[in-house]
């Protein structure tokens, strides 16, 4: 996985299959500190004991028809590639949450991606699950909820089109108001030339 909205997709989508039907995805990054990390929470079956203390080995699944799971394996690579690390706590009956860190500015961090076409994939295709999104940055931070929109809108799914494109388009502009990168590359050019 080139992106790590890919990765975080395909974590989601194992809260999916776990029932989880609130589902929160948190993205802290911070130039200032060197940080980022990716959070996800749901309130789904959990991870049994005797599988989460080897949940990273990409060989262990609960899967029947895919006998590997790459997911946490990936991201924790991923995460240690940086110099960060990933924990994962889970109680059976109550939920998982996973977090990933890494540092902001090491060459080997991927970049975050498509994660507003992340977030509309999974929307359209999971009516009846609440998405949060918080994303924090030094520069301020955004909240998106799947749930709060609906209500708000008076709809029962997220599934039309025009509606996602509208979606889409107002999370990345959000996005792009609290982004964080802080580094000003012509500067920095300029000052190695």
């Amino acid at each position: 996985m080139k992106e790590l909205s890919l990765n975080i997709l395909d974590i989601v989508q194992n809260s999916i299959r776990a029932k989880a039907y609130d589902i929160l995805i948190e993205i802290i990054e911070s130039v200032a500190k060197d940080i980022y990390q990716i959070i996800i929470k749901d309130n789904g079956t959990g991870i049994p004991a005797e599988i989460l203390k080897n949940v990273t080995d990409p060989f262990v699944t609960t899967r029947t028809k895919r006998r590997m799971g790459l997911g946490l394996p990936l991201l924790k690579y991923h995460a240690e590639l940086t110099g960060g690390n990933l924990k994962i706590e889970s109680e059976t009956g109550k939920g998982t949450s996973i977090r990933a860190d890494f540092s902001n500015s090491h060459i080997d961090r991927q970049p975050l991606g498509d994660i507003s076409g992340v977030l509309l994939i999974l929307m359209a295709t999971n009516p009846g699950i609440d998405f949060t999104y918080l994303h924090k940055t030094d520069n301020g931070e955004y909240r998106f909820s799947s749930k709060e929109t609906m209500d708000y809108l008076e709809i029962e799914t997220l599934n039309d089109r025009k509606l996602l494109e509208e979606i889409g388009n107002m999370i990345n502009e959000n996005l792009k108001e609290i982004e964080a990168s802080g580094i000003d590359f012509k500067e920095l050019n300029r000052d190695i030339l």
